[in-house]
């Protein structure tokens, strides 16, 4: 599909890859891959593993389908700094899209300036909420 097994193993996640090939293999359409995902899953880690994987796979699944179902828009802010990631991902292309109106002229200027900040600055916030024991 996106070819994230590569990735999966080169994240430094544990057994990376094989969690990753199952993702994709859950998300696909080939029972053929999902019989050969979830079999080197249980081989590798154990059923234990296995049920976890298949639960968290399962939820996303179940969160993605509620929120398309209802419609949930994004919001202005976020709609303006994913523009460029949503075009070429062509999370646009799909019907539930149509929810999240299309940033003005200004606020997508504004992205283009503020963007380059946006992930230093999470990650900055991100450790400071591990830091204060709320991450």
């Amino acid at each position: 599909m996106t070819g994230g097994a590569e990735r999966g193993a080169a994240s430094g996640v544990p057994h990376g890859s094989l969690l990753v090939a199952f993702a994709e293999a859950t998300a696909g359409g080939d029972d053929d891959a999902l019989a050969r995902a979830r079999a080197a899953l249980l081989a590798a880690l154990g059923a234990a593993a296995l049920v976890d994987a298949a639960a968290v796979t399962s939820n996303f699944e179940r969160m993605v389908r509620i929120a398309d179902a209802t419609g949930i828009p994004l919001d202005a802010p976020i709609a303006a700094l994913s523009v460029d990631l949503r075009r070429d991902l062509g999370i646009d292309a799909y019907a539930s899209a149509a929810q999240t109106p299309a940033p003005g002229r200004m606020a997508r200027a504004l992205a283009r300036w503020v963007g380059p900040f946006v992930p230093r600055l999470l990650h900055r916030a991100g450790r400071s909420s591990q830091s204060s024991g709320r991450g």
